[in-house]
């Protein structure tokens, strides 16, 4: 048995409904397939639902029914789950196909990783892992990198789950990154409206993130943004003096941790902030992704976001 298989099967062994059973970030690094973890989370997370004894019904909610193995998985109200514990579909409803596509962020930074996978492996295995899931209820997948600019791209297709696998598996981190004119470019040429997956580290002033994504929002698409930060990004977890490097500029500087832990903190959550709030105010959707969570956790948090954000619009 391959190593990778050998992890998949020690993940198999928790067993539990969709939220519960979750792929550490560590058992992640030692996968190198992207199509086997997405598969693997995706369908994992679907039998969950056919596993649950949770299938009542309530007259509490008038515009649900009961889901019932088979139905289609976009239809769950995932707010209401979480409220429940019980998985209900929306009726109301239509059943629309739409498009999908992943923004990556590959710009030198995303390569930085102290919990078992970098920012960018763990970006790879979350987009690959939500194209893989919206090709699964039909709706068409695409792809793109970026730096400063637009580096790979796979049309939004219901062909091409592949291609997009493939590319997010070559991609790699390096260089500087900065979102306006990449995102400038996919607002310019994606005409059809679609659900735009953005998953960064976001070094950037949140005022400048916020312009960057304008244009997406003002072409009508659904914005959705995935910050990831690595644990020792979050909370500064160094603790000998020594040379920091910007993986990015190249510049380095040498730091004594213990003078700057404080007020690393509060900038940090500063940012956090501001950018919560500056896209919140945009109306676009907003997770902050901690690299050392299980990538099935991210998931559903994810699910249930869009479920509060489409109850909000």
């Amino acid at each position: 048995m391959s190593d990778a298989a050998r992890a998949i099967e020690q993940a198999k062994a928790q067993e539990g409904v969709p939220g519960r059973r979750f792929l550490d970030p560590r058992v992640l690094a030692r996968i190198d397939d992207l199509e086997l973890v997405a598969r693997f989370v995706v369908e994992g997370f679907i039998s969950g639902l056919h596993r649950s004894p949770h299938l009542g019904f309530s007259t509490d909610f008038a515009e649900h029914r009961p889901y019932m193995p088979g139905d289609d998985i976009r239809h769950i109200d995932w707010r209401l789950f979480a409220r429940t514990d019980r998985f209900y579909l929306k009726e109301y409803e239509a059943d629309t196909n739409a498009n999908f596509l992943a923004i990556l962020d590959v710009s030198a930074s995303m390569g930085y990783g102290t919990s078992g996978l970098s920012k960018l492996e763990y970006a790879k295995y979350l987009a690959a892992c939500l194209a893989y899931f919206s090709h699964r209820q039909r709706d068409r997948v695409g792809f793109v990198s970026i730096d400063t600019d637009i580096v790979d791209f796979v049309p939004p297709s219901a062909k091409h789950l592949n291609q997009v696998l493939h590319a997010l598996d070559r991609a790699v981190a390096r260089g500087r990154g900065s979102l306006a004119m990449p995102l400038l470019k996919i607002s310019e040429s994606q005409h059809r409206k679609s659900i735009l997956l953005i998953l960064s580290d976001l070094y950037e002033p949140a005022e400048k993130i916020r312009d960057a994504l304008g244009p997406l929002r003002d072409a009508g698409h659904d914005v959705v943004v995935m910050h990831l930060l690595d644990p020792a990004e979050l909370n500064f977890t160094f603790d000998a003096a020594g040379t920091f490097e910007d993986l990015e500029s190249g510049e380095r500087i040498p730091v004594v941790p213990g003078r700057l832990r404080t007020r690393y903190t509060e900038l940090i959550r500063d940012h956090l902030a501001a950018v919560e709030r500056l896209l919140g105010e945009g109306r676009v959707d907003y997770l902050m992704v901690d690299t050392s969570k299980p990538v099935d956790e991210v998931l559903f948090q994810y699910l249930l976001r869009r479920e509060r954000m489409q109850t909000v619009r």
